[in-house]
């Protein structure tokens, strides 16, 4: 190719390569890419890339430097991964979509060649489909140590007796969960922006040890997809995918800073510009594209480690408060040209970002089913004709987040969302949305899963009363009885694990073991 030039950047470390890593900020266009020889090769043209100065395998190459026309290589996997590219094309065509982006408000999605990874049916013998267990699950939250690890786990123990109460903990919740019926377990990889994996893109969670970065001597999701699969029990890797912080703290901006000598540091020190406050937390800026590949980046990386069963993606999208809006004006400014207003630019953002993640799962292993835990209105009837006849916070307007598009276009094997109202509320009533739900997913092949309001369960409520009479079971069995019966609605989630084990629920478990755990 006349006038181009061709770097071979060998990283120190053969892993996972994470597209900020490559720093490339397309400025005047994304010309292809391609795999050959076990590299992928991105083409771009002149002032298309700028190169982080941060990793030291870059450190030759020159800052904002301009090339006429460039290939930038790199090897992204590890051996075993190597080996799997001789099986077929797929992990090279997911790692190309998270690798290189496009301007909006085109597509971020790279189309991917034909991949067949288990046999064609023979002509005259369709396939049959395999039948799906009632889906029974619960919602394990790390952030703020929610339901694990135990905080006494963190606090001034050894080392070694922090693992031993940790991992005990986890082994006797899937005891319980097992002898409850719980068939899968919504485990939560991702808090914010660290990791309860050994990443190559994120620090450590705190949640572990009380600092980020910290080693805490072995991985928590290995050790629960190891237990969980033991006990028949299915295990979804649970990404926020846009936080960084739940709070805005100066403390914990000191934390934050301090990664920055740290391998891998945070996305806080790395791309300050990727960074906003919103909900009074610190959030990455859903309309940078380079912030939704990096996204899709680690979603990747856990996908092709580790034998999970699932993804999900919770409602937390543009999660703004009245007092702590997203300010996105600059962002808008530079990439929302072509679209009618801000909401619809936003509403593309996160549809790109779905997109996206769907495809790399599938990429990867088709096998591992995507799925998102939405807020349980998409639109009020009154706003829109295909609305539910309610009166909440809708998903649409409030998050950005067109959920029902996302079940129309296939985007998704699963839907949760979350109903976390009785019958008898007015404003959004269980029956009428979920019964909107179901209709939503009649003529498609995703599968509804009801979140139910487990933290309510015997919590005193003016306006929702249900909760507290006989334990709240009688509320339990019906919202189970209207999920059962209704063939388009394939199961339940509770939220969250820990209210399994407090004293005001302890009737509602006692049911549910009876109805469940058989």
């Amino acid at each position: 190719m006349s006038g181009s030039v061709r770097m071979r950047l060998a990283p120190s470390k053969p892993v996972l390569r994470p597209p900020e890593w490559c720093s490339l900020r397309s400025a005047s266009g994304f010309r292809g890419a391609y795999f050959e020889g076990g590299r992928f090769y991105c083409r771009l043209s002149a002032n298309a890339l700028t190169f982080n100065q941060s990793h030291r395998e870059y450190s030759s190459l020159r800052p904002d430097q301009t090339i006429p026309e460039s290939i930038i290589a790199f090897n992204p996997f590890t051996a075993p991964a190597r080996a799997a590219i001789k099986r077929g094309a797929a992990l090279a065509a997911a790692f190309l979509l998270v690798s290189c982006a496009s301007e909006p408000p085109k597509s971020l999605v790279t189309p991917f060649p034909p991949v067949t990874k288990q046999p064609l049916p023979m002509p005259g013998k369709p396939a049959q489909p395999q039948a799906q267990e009632p889906m029974r699950g619960v919602w394990l939250a790390t952030v703020s140590r929610l339901d694990w690890p135990p905080v006494a786990s963190v606090n001034g123990t050894s080392p070694a007796q922090r693992i031993r109460q940790q991992q005990q903990s986890l082994i006797d919740k899937l005891d319980k969960l097992k002898s409850l019926g719980i068939n899968t377990v919504f485990f939560q990889v991702k808090p914010d922006a660290t990791a309860l994996w050994p990443s190559k893109i994120l620090p450590w969670s705190d949640m572990l040890t009380g600092k980020i970065g910290e080693d805490p001597g072995y991985d928590p999701l290995q050790f629960m997809l190891d237990e969980a699969h033991k006990r028949g029990i299915k295990v979804h890797a649970w990404f926020n995918p846009y936080r960084v912080s739940v709070n805005t703290k100066s403390s914990t901006v000191s934390e934050l800073n301090r990664t920055l000598s740290l391998h891998p540091a945070s996305v806080f020190v790395l791309h300050r510009d990727w960074i906003r406050t919103a909900g009074d937390r610190y959030v990455l800026d859903p309309g940078i594209p380079e912030a939704r590949d990096w996204i899709t980046s680690i979603v990747a990386e856990v996908v092709a480690r580790y034998p999970i069963d699932g993804v999900q993606f919770d409602d937390y999208f543009y999660a703004e408060s009245a007092g702590s809006l997203l300010n996105d004006n600059q962002t808008f400014s530079r990439y929302g040209q072509g679209f009618a207003s801000k909401a619809d630019w936003r509403r593309h953002n996160t549809q790109q970002l779905i997109e996206q993640v769907s495809h790399t799962i599938k990429q990867l292993k088709p096998e591992v089913e995507f799925g998102v835990s939405p807020a349980g209105v998409w639109r009020n009837l009154s706003h829109d004709p295909a609305g539910s006849d309610t009166r909440g916070a809708a998903a649409y307007d409030e998050a950005f987040a067109d959920t029902r598009r996302w079940v129309q276009q296939g985007l998704l094997d699963y839907i949760a969302p979350q109903l976390y109202w009785p019958f008898s509320r007015q404003a959004a009533r269980y029956d009428v949305l979920a019964n909107w739900w179901a209709e939503v997913v009649k003529p498609t092949k995703t599968r509804l899963y009801i979140g139910l309001a487990l933290y309510k369960v015997g919590e005193p409520s003016k306006i929702e009363p249900d909760w507290t009479q006989q334990g709240g079971v009688p509320e339990l069995k019906k919202q189970l009885d209207l999920n059962e019966s209704n063939p388009n609605i394939d199961g339940t989630i509770l939220f969250r694990e820990n209210y399994l084990n407090q004293p005001q629920t302890q009737q509602a478990v006692s049911y549910l073991k009876s109805r469940w755990g058989g």
